[in-house]
């Protein structure tokens, strides 16, 4: 009888031979989410290339949609999820991936297969394209864990026939789905410099994860210290919030796919999804904000010509439909013909979804939210204003009645809501080629950079 292979098999036969230093679970667990960021900002998100695929366990790893969308996937992951009440659960990632077409289309882009007690709960990811080629892992036992990296052409045959292997005892028709991938790449260049970028881009990453600290200048920087304190205990937070409701999403996912009910049911889990995305998007922008106030250098624009009405087509439904269950209706005024703008597609949508919801939060059933878009000389303006049911007038909602608590939240006790901060917002806008103006009698206003020949 063969021996049964394992996730945990792989990142054992891995560390054979290695003489590796060892580090308890919190560092581990920091290693593991400072080095999946390098691999995708500083590696991945550059690639323009189709094609290749990833396996990863206990959930998926990657969260770059442009990567995602262009890759086959395999994730082993337990059914229960049953980890995320152990220790282990620090190494789950957040998973941005699965996005619901329709309420009851639920459509992924990578096969789920039943993860074996056996397999063990470290994070384990590898990702094969034509031209990039990573494997990342978390090994080693309890508060004796290392950090594997591996991009060395032995290393990566040697885990691609294991899981290969694994496949074959488990499921072979998407054993035969993985060769295919395999073969559909051709020929690979293995990229035999990344080892050498990795580590240090690692050590930089890791680095600016400390407080920074001056002993001249401790007492003029207090208060920007307890800042970036805050600021990284938001990150942290957000972290720890978006993991289980993704863990929820996945949970319903399954739940709707492999069982059959009654439409009452299938339209509360439905309901149940949608209010877990939303509280993971809000989250996700707090994370942002929160990574924009600690870093001492802001991070370079890296900024594209976009359609933003070409977004507002695309994204009006899924408004429409998510205030339309508080009983907020939209109105959507916008040109046919209306010049490219410079910003960031990606960020630029989850900072929108975070206006609408800043500026319709508190208000009563029957009040109406209205978009503007418009040319206004080099730039383009949006305008957000709210039709309030109790006045009837159109006015912008006064969500900053609360009180600031910290450089990136603001509290509205009359809504009860977490809100970002005034200052958060126009540095979130601000990196992403916005200027925000905020007046009574006009309502909120951004000014986008249009993008001229000049920008490119």
């Amino acid at each position: 009888m063969k021996s049964l292979i394992t996730i945990k098999k792989i990142q054992d036969l891995l560390l054979q031979g290695l003489n590796t230093s060892y580090v308890d679970d919190e560092t581990s667990r920091r290693m593991w989410w400072a080095s999946l960021e390098v691999v995708q900002k500083e590696f991945l998100s550059h690639s323009t290339q189709e094609g290749g695929f990833w396996v990863a366990s206990p959930l998926p790893a990657l969260t770059d949609k442009k990567c995602l969308a262009k890759m086959q996937g395999w994730l082993w992951s337990p059914e229960g999820f049953p980890y995320f009440q152990m220790d282990n659960a620090g190494f789950l990632p957040v998973d941005h991936s699965i996005k619901i077409k329709e309420d009851s289309n639920f459509v992924r882009n990578y096969k789920v297969l039943n993860l074996n007690t056996k397999d063990g709960y470290e994070p384990f990811l590898i990702i094969i394209t034509t031209n990039f080629q990573c494997l990342l892992t978390i090994a080693g036992e309890k508060d004796k864990r290392t950090l594997l990296m591996r991009c060395d052409e032995k290393s990566l045959k040697t885990a691609i026939e294991l899981i290969d292997a694994k496949l074959n005892q488990e499921n072979y028709e998407e054993a035969i789905n993985f060769r295919n991938a395999i073969k559909n790449l051709g020929d690979l260049n293995i990229n035999n410099e990344f080892e050498k970028s990795f580590w240090p881009s690692l050590s930089i990453k890791l680095a600016n994860l400390i407080p920074k600290l001056s002993v001249q200048n401790a007492v003029k920087n207090d208060d920007k210290n307890d800042q970036l304190t805050e600021a990284k205990l938001l990150q942290a937070i957000s972290h720890e919030v978006r993991t289980p409701l993704a863990t929820i999403r996945t949970l319903i996912s399954s739940t709707l796919r492999k069982y059959n009910m009654d439409e009452s049911m299938r339209n509360r889990l439905i309901q149940i999804d949608n209010e877990c995305n939303e509280q993971i998007d809000r989250f996700g922008l707090i994370f942002n904000a929160a990574e924009l106030v600690s870093n001492d250098i802001s991070p370079p624009n890296q900024l594209a010509r976009i359609n933003l009405g070409e977004i507002f087509y695309k994204l009006s439904p899924v408004w429409s439909k998510q205030l339309k269950r508080r009983g907020i209706s939209i109105e959507i005024d916008i040109p046919k013909q209306l010049p490219e703008i410079l910003s960031d597609s990606e960020k630029l949508e989850l900072m929108l979804r975070g206006l609408i919801d800043k500026n319709t939060r508190g208000l009563r059933e029957g009040s109406s939210l209205i978009l503007e878009l418009r040319p206004a000389g080099q730039k383009l303006k949006l305008q957000l204003k709210v039709k309030k049911f109790d006045t009837g007038k159109n006015e912008i909602s006064n969500t900053e009645n609360g009180s600031d608590i910290g450089p990136v939240l603001n509290w509205n006790p009359q809504t009860g809501s977490l809100q970002l901060s005034q200052v958060a917002t126009q540095k979130l806008l601000a990196s992403l080629g916005g200027h925000v103006t905020q007046r009574r009698d006009t309502g909120l206003t951004v000014f986008f950079p249009i993008a001229d020949i000049d920008h490119i």
